[in-house]
């Protein structure tokens, strides 16, 4: 089959890979319809991780089910689902607990799996024609069939959930103001979920200026950080208290700001810091944003090791709590489905590109650069090129 593979940093091609199969008698094989290129797939193809060459990408995958194994008891050929990022077996202490980003069966010896990912067991990823998804029954989410909401239902596999979490981690209630530093895809649909839940107000911080006009056609505060202290600017809206709750969508590849300016170079706790600065005393933050042990191009010794320099000591005074972790996917992708299909949420106003798989490199780079309004791209392995 066709599938988009990680070669080495800047570059990913279209390459011919093995067909997966039925391994065992609780799998399923999904033919892929959609797959979605995520931020975070950006920190392997910027060689910001130990990927190595050959990893088949991809862990926001949408498609129908082709083949069954024996165990499989509620999915049948032909059926149209949606699989977390997280890959999970449903049974161990952490799943029962529903922190099913975090299973201690599905890759030994780290607590959690995924689809397409270093360090997250061996499990191809589904920008690629086929996929292959272990304890079938536990892990693919049915939906309606056909192919309305595709490109809503695709962002089930992760950002819809992940930005939700981030609200989740944070307590967003209604009434509340929020910041959330970050406009790019998890950026916007924590917003998005914090207007959902009922938040009052909602700033969101970034740079990039289609990002921002994406913030404020939802309905947040567009926030520029280059054009002054994010914190002071967000203070200034509300009446020098700061918001109620924070949400960092960047995580650790974050740019500095001096003032305002634009640094030019990586602070990786420049967002956390902002966030005490931005947030009221006895404000919670939501760290939904990834922040690795070992980063290869971290600006420094500690970055590179995952050591931080973070003001614990201004968190502390002002009694700020925090929530940190990847998304328990499990926990929300079912409500947030019932909403899609409802009519009460639209999370595709995130995708600005759906492209055929053969553009994929393409996609990557220009991803990766910020440019020409590439903010989230769905991939059609059925599409033509």
């Amino acid at each position: 089959m066709k599938a988009v593979v990680y070669q080495k940093p800047f570059s990913v091609a279209v390459a011919d890979v093995d067909t997966p199969g039925i391994q065992h008698p609780n799998d399923v094989i999904v033919r892929v319809t959609s797959s979605a290129i995520c931020g975070s797939d950006l920190h392997m193809y910027e060689g910001r991780t130990a990927a190595e060459a050959g990893i088949v990408l991809g862990h926001e995958n949408l498609g129908i089910v082709e083949e069954i194994g024996s165990g499989v008891a509620s999915l049948a050929v032909g059926d149209r689902v949606v699989m977390p990022f997280n890959v999970a077996c449903g049974f161990c202490k952490n799943c029962l607990a529903g922190n099913t980003g975090f299973c201690l069966t599905v890759n030994p010896g780290f607590a959690g799996g995924a689809y397409g990912y270093v360090a997250m067991g061996p499990y191809l990823g589904g920008q690629a024609e086929h996929l292959r998804v272990p304890f079938a029954d536990f892990n693919c989410l049915k939906l309606p069939p056909g192919e309305q909401f595709e490109t809503d239902f695709v962002l089930l596999a992760d950002i819809f959930p992940t930005g939700y979490h981030g609200c989740e981690l944070a307590e967003v209630s209604p009434g509340e103001s929020v910041a959330v530093y970050g406009a790019g895809p998890v950026g916007l649909m924590a917003a998005y979920s914090a207007l959902l839940r009922g938040a009052a107000k909602v700033f969101v911080v970034d740079r990039v200026p289609e990002r921002l006009a994406k913030a404020d056609a939802i309905g947040a505060v567009p926030i520029d950080f280059t054009q002054s202290d994010p914190a002071g600017q967000i203070r200034d809206h509300t009446d020098g208290e700061g918001t109620d709750k924070g949400i960092d969508a960047v995580g650790y590849q974050a740019q500095g700001h001096d003032d305002g300016r634009d640094t030019g170079h990586e602070e990786p706790a420049s967002v956390l810091n902002s966030l005490v600065e931005t947030v009221r005393p006895t404000g919670r933050l939501g760290i939904p944003g990834l922040y690795v042990p070992s980063d290869p191009g971290g600006p420094d010794e500690h970055a590179r090791h995952g050591q931080l320099l973070v003001s614990i000591g201004k968190m502390f005074e002002k009694g700020q709590r925090m929530g940190t972790g990847q998304c328990n996917v499990k926990q929300y992708n079912r409500q947030l489905r019932d909403l899609i299909t409802a009519g009460r949420a639209r999370p595709s106003f995130v995708v600005s590109h759906e492209l055929p798989l053969e553009q994929a490199p393409m996609a990557y780079e220009k991803f990766d650069q910020r440019v020409e309004g590439y903010t989230k791209v769905v991939l059609h392995p059925a599409l033509a090129a």
